[in-house]
């Protein structure tokens, strides 16, 4: 199935901040995106450098001026809102605010985060934790402050000890914050495939979305990380792939980003910046998903 030429397509990637925010948007117009996804600092330390009054004014101008429709700040890796542990729940529910309070400044649309992993203590117990952390977040003058800014759950490939790698557990979560107004649920292609979710033909893809539907709903996705997955079916491990190079395919990928139900939902590659011993991989994988929504490459 074609769609529409001149159909709005909310695409992009996640891009460095490495050579300043502002020639992250210079990149994204480069590439033709309308969606722009970066971390704000490091995202494998604690420590976070602070935001300088110059830097936000800078983005928030080349933005403004930019056809970057949709920003989304990812949080980092290190927070663990399922924590036993007292001393790194605390510190994951404040970075979490803190990467919030960021988000906000920088003018963002979406902050998506990782739940974390229960460590031996279950996974209620995790979902529990992981409520108490986002209903603190929710809680807080931060997040009114930010009135704009939305909060999505991603779900997650199911190594070890992780949550949130069922739909069922993504709606636990989402279901049991008390003001879920503004949070919703960003749905990662390749780790949905490795914690089971089958998405390599279009009835498959049907019957995951329809699937993620009853026990999620779609009016909560707000958000699609499109990843090919180097790991099988179930095999539980986050390993991206190059659109169309991995065990989920151009077959499933189109039918994904072609299906009417996720028009309107902005689609944020995270696939691997080299392909083939060239550093162009975004703009290799985006022409080929571009190619996919429109249907001239209709596998």
């Amino acid at each position: 199935m074609t769609q529409p030429q001149n159909e709005p397509f909310l695409l992009g990637c996640h891009l460095s901040i490495a050579k300043g925010f502002d020639r992250s948007v210079d990149e994204a117009e480069k590439l033709g995106n309308r969606v722009l996804q970066l971390f704000t600092h490091s995202p494998s330390i604690w420590r976070i450098k602070p935001l300088s009054d110059d830097v936000v004014s800078r983005f928030r101008t080349r933005r403004s001026a930019s056809s970057v429709e949709r920003l989304v700040v990812h949080t980092m890796y290190l927070i663990n809102l399922a924590s036993p542990d007292e001393a790194l729940y605390e510190r994951s529910v404040n970075a979490l605010i803190e990467e919030a309070r960021r988000a906000a400044r920088l003018g963002a649309d979406a902050l998506v985060t990782h739940v974390g992993a229960h460590i031996g203590s279950g996974t209620e117990a995790g979902i529990e934790r992981i409520v108490a952390a986002v209903d603190r977040l929710v809680g807080s003058r931060i997040w009114e402050d930010a009135s704009t800014l939305r909060l999505l759950v991603e779900n997650t490939a199911g190594a070890g000890t992780t949550v949130g790698a069922s739909f069922d557990e993504i709606e636990a979560i989402v279901s049991g914050i008390g003001d879920a107004g503004r949070v919703g649920v960003c749905l990662d292609t390749c780790h949905a495939f490795a914690a089971g979710y089958d998405l390599r033909t279009g009835a498959v893809v049907e019957r995951t979305l329809a699937r993620f539907d009853r026990t999620v709903g779609l009016d909560r996705l707000e958000l699609v990380h499109l990843n090919d997955s180097r790991c099988s079916l179930g095999g539980r491990r986050d390993r991206h792939e190059h659109i169309g190079r991995g065990e989920i395919g151009t077959v499933g990928l189109g039918a994904i980003v072609r299906h009417p139900q996720l028009r309107e939902v902005p689609f944020v590659l995270e696939t691997p910046k080299t392909i083939d011993g060239r550093p162009d991989a975004d703009r290799i994988n985006l022409a080929a998903v571009r190619r996919l929504r429109t249907g001239e490459e209709c596998p």
